[in-house]
């Protein structure tokens, strides 16, 4: 039988399917779509994400093919330069089309010996105390111990569970997509500029080879909100918005988004997990829904896999939905507040010019651009150290760079005290003696996500949370 079985394969179902691998979990990711979309939903990682693909040794592959941009400005394009002191080895946005991202997950999944089905819809499912079901399109069915769907804010998995999925619908749609512009580039500029003193949903901008991409307000909401829109749909609006059409031509794709903003009652229901869009659904404002994803499976994989490998405390997996579904609450709250600062009504024009004031103050401005690069994730723990429940930033250490320990995607006990033993527990987690200044501890303890679970030099604590994180000791 399969271990697991993903159903979507976008960054966060190949995410999560690398991350079970490193367990040696058997994974099946089945997609629907026979082939890798053109559309460049999301055009950037932000900080937390690329700590994750350091972590696991993939970063140098992406910065190889993105661009590196300054942090500020992310919080509802209200222009304030990047804060100093943010708690993080990588504080820029790495420019990267989602296409781009999507290969390069993908070529690591198979690296580490996913098997991927395109051309496979999930069409149902059944759950026993066993396993889960699941039926495709073409009338097969394929049996797991474990289902996560990872497919999208129309989730074909979420729906069959009929997990409540409570928010708001869209109020607003947007039109997006990459043509070509029968106008010289100084024109557009010009233009861009002026409407955007006013109207920040829209924007022209170039993506190359005389390509730009197009982002203009619809005029109300579509009845079919899946169909895209036509090239005479984009013009009429870009008319609408900016006097102009700017002579756009020869559509490489086109699509629409609203801003219909939603979170699922809960991550797992029995053994079906939820993760991405198919867990969340939000406005696109500050590029956080890829991100959100990816770090959504770089929290479950290591959990799933220890169920599944026979290890896993009480509580573990569950752990998943208790950590995860607050950060998502917190997204929707940011994007819910960044749509209203993009409005054109005078009392929102209003609260953003007031707010621009304020992040005037580092600390105000530090504080929105943590939120939107999920750099201020902190999980509950309960109380103690003040690392507890952070995610530690690359640090250096005597030995090399703290990351490059954690490939791997077990725990880790970094000892600067050299007294401390993972005896018992060494099959899960790596003990490194070595030093670093920038650690405020004796040791901490790290959960394969890189979040403190434990800092202090005491071995009767260190075991406890041992326990608690990783199960019963060997043997």
């Amino acid at each position: 039988m399969i271990d697991v079985i993903i159903a979507g394969g976008g960054p966060t179902g190949l995410m999560l399917a690398s991350e079970l691998r490193l367990h040696d979990v058997r994974v099946l990711v089945l997609e629907k779509d026979e082939e890798p979309t053109r559309y460049v939903r999301a055009l950037g990682l932000h900080a937390r994400s690329l700590e994750v693909l350091d972590q696991r040794g993939l970063l140098e592959r992406f910065l190889a093919l993105g661009r590196q941009f300054p942090v500020g400005g992310f919080f509802a394009a209200i222009t304030k330069p990047s804060p100093g002191r943010l708690d993080t080895s990588h504080p820029y946005v790495l420019g990267i089309p989602q296409p781009i991202t999507d290969r390069l997950l993908a070529e690591r999944a198979v690296e580490v010996g996913v098997e991927v089905r395109r051309g496979c819809a999930v069409v149902g499912l059944r759950q026993d105390e066993h396993g889960v079901t699941v039926e495709l399109a073409d009338g097969a069915q394929v049996r797991s111990r474990y289902l996560v769907g990872c497919d999208g804010g129309r989730s074909t998995v979420r729906r069959l569970l009929g997990v409540g999925f409570p928010g708001e619908p869209s109020r607003v749609e947007t039109l997006l997509g990459e043509m070509e512009v029968g106008v010289p580039p100084e024109t557009v500029a010009t233009v861009v500029a002026e409407v955007r003193k006013t109207q920040l949903r829209f924007g022209l901008g170039p993506v190359g080879e005389g390509v730009y991409r197009v982002v203009v307000p619809a005029e109300g909401l579509a009845e079919d909100r899946s169909a895209p829109p036509t090239l005479d749909e984009v013009k009429r609006q870009l008319r609408a918005v900016a006097g102009t059409d700017f002579g756009v031509h020869s559509p490489r794709w086109l699509s629409r988004f609203g801003d219909g903003t939603r979170l699922v009652e809960r991550y797992r229901t029995g053994r079906v997990l939820l993760a991405g869009d198919a867990a969340h659904i939000h406005p696109p404002t500050g590029g956080q829904g890829l991100n959100l994803g990816i770090q959504d499976a770089f929290n479950l994989g290591w959990k799933l896999a220890a169920e599944i490998n026979g290890w896993a405390p009480d509580g573990l997996l569950d752990s998943y939905h208790a950590e995860r579904h607050p950060v998502a609450a917190d997204v929707l709250d940011n994007t819910r507040a960044q749509m209203e600062l993009l409005s054109t009504e005078p009392g929102a024009q209003a609260v953003r010019r007031l707010l621009a004031e304020l992040m005037d103050f580092e600390d105000v401005n530090r504080h929105l651009i943590e939120k939107v690069t999920a750099i201020g994730v902190r999980y509950d723990f309960g109380a103690g150290h003040e690392l507890l429940g952070r995610h530690l930033r690359d640090v250096r250490l005597k030995g090399g760079r703290l990351y490059e320990l954690m490939h791997g995607g077990r725990g880790l006990l970094l000892d600067q005290t050299g007294r401390l033993s993972v005896a018992g527990w060494a099959d899960r987690v790596d003990h490194v003696v070595d030093v670093s200044e920038e650690v405020g501890a004796p040791a901490v303890l790290l959960r394969p996500d890189g979040h403190v679970a434990w800092a202090g030099d005491d071995q009767q604590g260190l075991v406890g949370q041992l326990r608690r994180w990783f199960g019963a000791a060997a043997g």
